[in-house]
């Protein structure tokens, strides 16, 4: 007899395939893709994913008592197929994707402060602030030296020129590095601090350059 009432049902399961294959029955593509997308794990027909696609739809029989509606109906659970829905896979794909962008947000905090510090940094480097505080330090120093060596030259008459020749090399090279100090722009960014530590340096050099213009003068003067 159980023999025959599922021979029944297998005929009655083609029968329907049949007509499933004449007419199109959105509301059964509709079942199986919400399946596979979100669930709830449900088919139809029942008994065609019972019999052709069991493995695939996890297809399982069970009675039901209903008055003379009683039989055997067929059900779905998803851990009895070898296939699964894919929103578990698309959640964890979310929840990796907003991680990643918190991640990058967090890396984007950081940085911006760098990122400001550094553009400080470009504009202060764009001007030279501290240069006007030198200038004429500098000015009234290279008169001196300049002065001194004309002197040491013509009252010499030529005697002391490789003493001065040494000292204007010395002052070439002072104020080369005071000019390339002073540049701005791309290829010549120094920070304002840095440039007012040169500027001292260069000054102090400077400064004993004179005195060594100075001490040459004195020479001039007593032997020739």
């Amino acid at each position: 007899m159980k023999r025959f009432l599922i021979l029944a049902l297998f005929f009655l399961s083609l029968k329907v395939t049949g007509r499933a294959q004449s007419v199109q029955h959105d509301s059964q593509k509709e079942k199986q893709w919400r399946s596979m997308e979100t669930g709830p794990w449900d088919f139809d027909p029942g008994w065609y994913y019972y019999f052709l696609h069991k493995d695939y739809s996890g297809a399982y029989t069970k009675w039901k008592w209903h008055g003379f509606h009683s039989g055997l109906r067929v059900y779905f659970k998803e851990s009895k197929s070898h296939v699964k829905t894919i929103m578990p896979d698309r959640t964890a794909a979310e929840e990796e994707q907003r991680a990643g962008e918190k991640k990058a947000e967090e890396e984007r905090q950081e940085i911006k402060p760098l990122y400001q510090e550094e553009l400080a940094r470009a504009a202060d480097r764009s001007v030279d602030l501290v240069y006007i505080d030198f200038k004429d330090d500098y000015n009234r120093m290279q008169d001196d030296i300049d002065d001194g060596l004309v002197y040491c030259m013509k009252k010499s008459r030529g005697r002391l020129s490789y003493q001065v020749t040494q000292l204007q090399n010395q002052n070439e090279l002072i104020c080369n590095s005071i000019g390339y100090i002073h540049k701005t722009g791309l290829a010549y960014g120094l920070e304002n601090a840095r440039r007012e530590k040169a500027y001292i340096e260069y000054r102090k050099q400077m400064q004993e350059l004179v005195s060594r213009v100075a001490h040459l003068v004195g020479m001039a003067q007593s032997y020739y």
